[in-house]
């Protein structure tokens, strides 16, 4: 068991193959095309940050991650991306980037209020003035976690070709908008499935416009998918551009 998968440097190859290229992440990619400098909070294995060095972004672009393992896979194809290991708390910057992004849901992994507001404090820190800020949170009106069931089996290729089975289940929740559940990993050539625990944090559209203006963030576009439709209480993502 481990308390967070993709910490783990051989489950770590797989997220890429769980986490496909999406309409996310076209999303993001058009503004970061369109930014001269870009800080890319919980990158992962870094998919959006290589795709644009890869089309000619000739910027800054910083990918920030607390899983070595996952900066590992970044580094192998975009060495002259700044890849950082740690978080917003142990890594900081002062009026440097034109746009910071926090995708793939990352901004639930921050629980706590005091985590969200020290996150966000850093957000505002790091972006120059008028830089904008630019993440995605589950609409917690569209209850995904009601999902998150074993009937629900992802199966994805390992590198040597095995096929792997993902699924998940809640453990925990929803309580005042926190549920804990876990990811589960089998495959027929391991001797067991591996499996993490995960907690996130689902808030409302009043509650993030809260921590925001909080952080000296002002709101100034809301989605509630990657098509820029309108946010509806039933619509899948609640999608927040803001300023600083």
């Amino acid at each position: 068991m481990v308390a967070q998968p993709f910490n783990d440097f051989s489950l770590a190859t797989f997220y890429d193959a769980l986490n496909p290229w999406g309409p996310g992440d076209v999303f993001h990619l058009g503004l970061i095309r369109a930014a001269d400098s870009v800080l890319d909070i919980g990158c992962g294995t870094g998919q959006l940050l290589r795709r644009a060095r890869a089309e000619g972004h000739p910027g800054r672009l910083t990918g920030l991650d607390p899983a070595a393992a996952m900066l590992v896979q970044a580094r192998q194809d975009a060495p002259d991306v700044e890849w950082v290991l740690g978080d917003t708390r142990s890594r900081q910057w002062k009026d440097e980037f034109a746009l910071a992004v926090m995708t793939g849901h990352a901004f639930q992994q921050l629980v706590r209020d005091e985590e969200i507001r020290q996150c966000l404090g850093a957000v505002r820190e790091a972006l120059a003035e008028g830089g904008r800020f630019v993440f995605e949170t589950r609409n917690p009106g569209a209850r995904a976690w009601e999902r998150w069931t074993p009937a629900r089996v992802h199966t994805i290729t390992g590198a040597d070709g095995a096929e792997i089975r993902v699924h998940h289940e809640v453990t925990h929740g929803p309580e005042n908008g926190v549920v804990g559940f876990t990811e589960t990993f089998a495959c027929a050539s391991w001797p067991a499935p591996r499996t993490g625990r995960n907690t996130l944090r689902f808030l409302d559209p009043g509650e993030l416009d809260h921590f925001l203006a909080g952080a000296g963030l002002n709101v100034t576009a809301r989605y509630g998918d990657w098509d820029r439709s309108p946010l509806t209480p039933e619509s899948p993502e609640i999608i927040t551009v803001a300023v600083a």
